[in-house]
């Protein structure tokens, strides 16, 4: 054995025009970007709070259904003012925030996956989102045309999840014809797989998503879900979209959603998409005057993103140099060389330990400097558990 060892490399990241693809390194514990789909019924604000949520007009709106034909897609900064102050403090000129996309799909009907309305042949650009963000209107409005008489949340609730369900049952079944064929080659890897597939399409067929099927752990339903991207097995945000007064105060429709949204186990948002947009070519002062005025103190974007975080179990560290500070996104529970690889799979190899500093010490403290004198930096090592805030420096040896 040569005992011949290459120097430690010290990366202060990120590396400033440093690009290596990472997409497709996967870890337990790793999400490499957040990404949020946006379903609901035609007509309900959906293609509205896209456009407010990425201060962008690449959505049409119209009061019409079908407005949306196709998917619309956009990525969008993660705010977080820690990435602002830490690069303010050490006078780093450049910021990279986490990022996350959102993707608006043409909106369902009762029998979208029969073919009514538009069908379901868009539900395919939201099946490799982490996250769906389900709109739902609560508000009435004469001159805005619903599917229905008037809104009904539970009702409109129940349309949008059967259909889901329905979609993910369709494609199951495809999957077992296609393991039905296999499994007379090779019994022992396809009929695993194929008796999961057949106890999971009764589950569906009884109208349960799967996010409520007890075998999870089990290594042929994660195959099966890796494979299909089931759309029910995501976690899901209910959004009420209000006028300005029901931001003040719950009504009925609201209370509905809400407790619908309780019984599920789901996040929950209320959100005015009109407000929302509204707010689209101001300032940030400007945005949280206007929000203060309206009775709220957290943007759409902002609640949406930390419901989203708290429903996957995410949290933020951060990197940083003379010239950049940046954000990255894990999983709760990730270790230092799990976090180190979601920057390169390099920096998890060839893990030694990690330098860290908490958020709150470095801006208490006023920078590195102190933080050290302070004996505040903390040197850790491969069984670290990542927190929310940490700034790592990580010592590596490829």
């Amino acid at each position: 054995m040569s005992s011949y060892q290459l120097p430690i490399t010290n990366y202060h990241l990120p590396i400033t025009n440093y690009q290596l693809p990472i997409t497709n390194y996967q870890l337990p514990f790793i999400i490499m970007s957040l990404s949020i789909g946006i379903v609901g019924l035609p007509n309900v604000g959906k293609s509205t709070l896209f456009n407010a949520l990425t201060r962008a007009q690449n959505a049409e709106v119209a009061n019409y259904p079908f407005c949306t034909i196709k998917p619309n897609k956009a990525i969008v900064p993660v705010p977080d003012a820690r990435v602002d102050k830490l690069a303010e403090m050490i006078g780093a000129p450049n910021q990279i925030q986490a990022t996350i996309e959102f993707v608006d799909i043409a909106g369902l009907v009762q029998g979208a996956s029969h073919g009514e309305g538009l069908g379901n042949q868009f539900l395919g650009d939201v099946r490799d989102t982490a996250v769906l963000i389900h709109i739902v209107r609560c508000f009435d409005d004469p001159n805005v045309i619903h599917i229905s008489a008037q809104p009904d949340p539970a009702a409109d609730i129940d349309i949008i999840n059967l259909e889901l369900v329905l979609a993910d049952l369709e494609q199951l079944e495809r999957k077992i014809e296609r393991l039905t064929r296999q499994v007379k080659g090779d019994r022992k890897v396809y009929g695993p797989l194929l008796a999961m597939a057949e106890t999971l399409q009764a589950h569906l067929e009884a109208g349960h998503p799967v996010n409520t099927f007890p075998n999870q752990e089990t290594h042929a339903f994660i195959s099966l879900n890796q494979e299909l991207h089931f759309l029910t097995g995501k976690q899901i945000i209910y959004a009420a979209n209000v006028d300005e007064d029901g931001l003040v105060e719950d009504n009925d429709y609201v209370q509905t959603a809400r407790a619908i949204a309780a019984e599920h186990g789901a996040e929950f948002v209320k959100i005015c998409a009109q407000l929302e947009e509204a707010m689209i070519d101001m300032t940030e002062k400007e945005r949280q005057e206007y929000l203060a005025l309206s009775g709220v103190t957290e943007s759409g974007l902002e609640q949406v993103i930390r419901k989203s975080f708290h429903a996957l179990g995410l949290i933020s560290f951060f990197t940083r140099n003379e010239n950049e500070v940046r954000a990255w996104e894990v999983r709760q529970g990730s270790t230092a060389p799990q976090a180190a690889g979601v920057i390169h799979t390099d920096f998890e190899r060839g893990f030694i330990r990690a330098e860290v500093i908490p958020f709150a010490m470095f801006e208490k403290y006023g920078g590195e400097t102190a933080v050290k004198s302070a004996g505040a930096m903390r040197i850790e090592g491969k069984d670290y558990i990542i927190q929310d805030g940490d700034i790592i420096l990580f010592r590596f040896n490829v």
